[in-house]
């Protein structure tokens, strides 16, 4: 499963990189505007600093302006993906777009059907939002279970991009189920490293080191 961070902090997208365990970066409007940074100098550094996607979100609503907005973001780098939400005209620029080669993120999913639409509107990842449809009460990852069926039933090769991830159990379950990508936050990412027995043993490795008496620099 390829990991992606989801962020604006180019700082974050360092250190993440560093590990050599990112594959992309999605961004959105939000993340840009925490960011505090013009749009397209972030998005243009982003591009420059990871060799995988990375998500571009259009902000308009209708098919035209959406359309112009995502060539736009498209030059940017060759390794853009533009985000259009799972709405009528986000799904008609979706496959205007990819008639031109330009890779393309479907965002605000939270129903196998809409999932459904965005694979036959040609769409390179599809993103139902796992956190959220916890939030008001429905199983997020019984999500991703029917959309994977569903894709493998028919043979799509929209990518299963699964977002507003929470916590590492998400992640877990994410892998579990095959989705493609998972993109989460900075500190979910660190969490993943952690585990109280690591901890422990390494304390225990340090202590009886120091009894050595060695060094090895």
């Amino acid at each position: 499963m390829k990991f992606f961070l989801d962020t604006a902090n180019i700082e974050e997208i360092r250190e993440a990189n560093a590990t050599g365990l990112l594959d992309g970066v999605t961004t959105n409007p939000s993340l840009i505007k925490k960011s505090g940074r013009d749009f397209f100098e972030v998005i243009t550094e982003i591009a420059s600093e990871v060799e995988g996607p990375v998500s571009a979100e259009t902000v308009s609503h209708d098919h035209e302006t959406m359309l112009k907005e995502g060539l736009k973001c498209a030059k940017i780098a060759d390794n853009i993906a533009v985000k259009v939400p799972l709405t009528l005209d986000g799904l008609k620029t979706c496959k205007a777009l990819r008639a031109e080669g330009i890779m393309v993120n479907v965002t605000l999913c939270f129903s196998a059907n809409q999932a459904l639409l965005a694979a036959k509107a040609g769409a390179s990842f599809i993103s139902p939002f796992v956190g959220r449809h916890d939030d008001v009460g429905f199983d997020g990852m019984e999500l991703i279970e029917d959309i994977r069926t569903i894709y493998d039933n028919y043979g799509f090769g929209t990518e299963i991009l699964v977002a507003s991830v929470r916590h590492p159990v998400h992640v877990l379950e994410s892998a579990r189920i095959g989705a493609d990508v998972a993109t989460f936050p900075w500190d979910v990412m660190k969490k993943l490293f952690n585990h109280p027995l690591t901890v422990n043993g390494l304390a225990g490795f340090d202590k009886d080191w120091a009894a050595t008496g060695f060094s090895i620099l």
